[in-house]
């Protein structure tokens, strides 16, 4: 959708169910998130309402941001190698090398995702736009080591690094409340 982005004019008239259509899944699968922000309009621009996003994720309790990373997918798993990610997830992943791992890395990624899950209860989220595949393995190792709440609210902030450049594929940044269409 990021071809041809909207005006933040544009998104400030949408209705309700024009706005979760459009950004219901710029937090993975999390249309709640479009949902609670669409009261905020309007915004300034793109990265004001990535703000909103932002500042909607922080406010959640520690179960509601690990309801939020339980929504993602497992890089490089089993949704990917069956084609049945999100276009937004293909992409992503696409971009940081995951769709070209070899068996070996990808074994390892299996391995390191399923301890990671087994010990936080959600996926391993990052944002893969900013990472390659050797980053987010060896960020996945060291987040291994973290507390769970810790791990809670460092994939909540990759979540809002996600939800941010997703806003930016949508809403031209340049747009601003007081310029024109």
């Amino acid at each position: 959708m990021g071809d041809n982005p909207l005006s933040i004019h544009i998104v400030n008239k949408m209705g309700y169910e024009e706005f979760i259509k459009c950004f219901g899944n710029v937090v993975e699968h999390c249309s709640l998130c479009a949902a609670a922000v669409w009261r905020e309009r309007p915004f300034r621009d793109a990265e004001n309402m990535a703000s909103c996003f932002g500042d909607f994720i922080d406010r959640l309790p520690i179960s509601g941001k690990e309801g939020i990373l339980r929504l993602h997918p497992d890089l490089a798993g089993r949704l990917a190698q069956a084609g049945q990610l999100t276009s937004e997830s293909t992409r992503e992943q696409a971009s940081a090398g995951l769709n070209t791992m070899t068996e070996e890395e990808r074994q390892r990624m299996a391995n390191l995702n399923k301890k990671y899950k087994h010990k936080f209860g959600f996926p391993f989220v990052i944002c893969a736009r900013e990472n390659k595949k050797d980053a987010i393995l060896r960020g996945l190792e060291e987040r291994l080591e973290n507390a769970p709440q810790t791990e809670a609210i460092t994939g909540a902030n990759e979540v809002k690094k996600i939800c941010r450049l997703r806003l930016l594929d949508l809403v031209r940044p340049d747009s601003q409340l007081n310029s024109p269409l």
